[in-house]
């Protein structure tokens, strides 16, 4: 009996690099170190091979196995999480030979969110996530997590689903599926509603614990959480902001971005992903202080080739500077980005630049016009004053004379 309720589990962290650049499958190693400890796991040992392809049946081979068993006997280790998606045969066999509790990557992210997730439309998407990957892998998980009395992957909404079988499970996910399209409705609705209003979208995108939500926190006090670590928060948080020109826009909060993001996840919140689909533009937000920031930066334009977000006015933010020691003489830059920034949003440098870029963008997709408006329709003003970016107001004997800059939108309404 594996019984690890009401203590951390301790594991052994096992990877595979398949012929690639080393530095970087070990850096996937200590990210997954630290989604381990995000879940509530401690992390005791790693486990590194070099293979030119993952093993079919048992994701790492024989020698490894063995000095597997050795370690997690050495380290009085409850589990093993490996680094990639495992498939269900794995899954098994690695159970069988190790008699200890399997754990993959996809399952230790699928934990996090489900933690995480606060409100109905994150619940559903974790749920329905979690039963997909779970309905593959029933054989698997059913002799594997049927003994265990709590821990890592057992927590959540799916956490009755092991006992019953697979029809039970697809009936659930179909019935989960019409909410998350009944959820995609509501969005697109609510979408529609903000694009009759003609405010600019910002929709802020990155890598996981980049400092996307204390970016929306400091400039239009959200009160989302944030805290230094990986998914703290998982739902999307729209805030209307005003530029210091008077220009009113929308921020809109995204999920972070991981490497090897499981697709069943990708899948389920991809109507929330997509905010970012339908945005005006797209503010990147780096960690300027990791080492990893390069391979974070690729993974982020990766995602959002993958949801089909592209040629939109990018602005990448390299947060954290404020970590960075003046030794250093890094160049940052993101080819990809319209525009860039150094600063530290929890020092709030940087945060002036970014709001003149910001209407720099907004006034060159606006339209400068000269009208003279008739008194009766003085109440257009207001629009424009809301909208736009009223340069001139001037009242002459026909009317108001003004020159303004207006979203393509107003033109027709002008």
């Amino acid at each position: 009996m594996f019984e690890t309720a009401g203590q951390s589990e301790r594991v052994i962290l096992v990877g595979v690099n398949e012929g690639g650049d080393e530095q970087e499958a070990r850096e996937s190693l200590e990210e997954l170190g630290e989604l381990v400890e995000t879940a509530g796991g401690q992390p005791v040992g790693t486990l590194m091979q070099n293979r030119e392809k993952i093993h079919p049946g048992t994701y790492i081979g024989k020698g490894k196995i063995e000095e597997l068993k050795q370690a997690v006997s050495m380290l009085e280790a409850t589990g093993i999480v490996c680094d990639d998606e495992l498939s269900p045969a794995q899954l098994k066999n690695l159970e069988e030979e190790l008699q200890t509790k399997i754990m993959d990557r996809t399952l230790i992210i699928l934990e996090i969110f489900a933690q995480r997730a606060l409100t109905k439309e994150g619940k559903i998407q974790v749920e329905l996530a979690q039963l997909k990957y779970r309905s593959a892998r029933l054989v698997g998980l059913r002799s594997s997590l049927s003994r265990l009395g709590g821990g890592i992957g057992t927590r959540g909404p799916g956490e009755k689903k092991l006992e019953i079988d697979r029809r039970l499970i697809n009936d659930r996910i179909a019935v989960l599926r019409r909410e998350v399209e009944d959820l995609q409705s509501h969005r697109k609705l609510a979408r529609e509603k903000r694009n009759s209003n003609p405010i600019p979208v910002v929709a802020i995108v990155g890598y996981t614990n980049a400092g996307k939500s204390t970016l929306l926190n400091t400039l239009t006090d959200a009160g989302i959480l944030a805290e230094d670590k990986l998914f703290a928060t998982l739902d999307p948080t729209t805030r209307n902001y005003k530029l210091p020109g008077g220009q009113e826009i929308l921020l809109t909060d995204t999920v972070g971005f991981i490497r090897k993001l499981p697709h069943h996840l990708i899948d389920a919140f991809r109507s929330t992903l997509e905010e970012a689909k339908y945005a005006d533009m797209i503010l990147h937000v780096v960690d300027s202080a990791s080492d990893q920031l390069d391979a974070h930066m690729n993974i982020v334009y990766e995602t959002l080739k993958e949801l089909g977000i592209q040629d939109k006015p990018v602005i990448t933010f390299f947060n954290k500077q404020d970590l960075i020691s003046e030794e250093n003489d890094r160049i940052y830059k993101d080819s990809k980005a319209d525009y860039c920034i150094k600063g530290s949003i929890r020092e709030r440098k940087g945060l002036n630049q970014l709001e003149e870029i910001l209407e720099k963008i907004i006034q060159e997709r606006n339209v400068y016009i000269e009208k003279i408006l008739p008194y009766q329709e003085a109440g257009k003003i207001q629009l424009i004053r809301q909208y736009g970016q009223l340069l001139k107001e001037e009242y002459v004997e026909t009317g108001i004379a003004i020159r303004a800059n207006i979203p393509k939108e107003l033109e027709g309404k002008i």
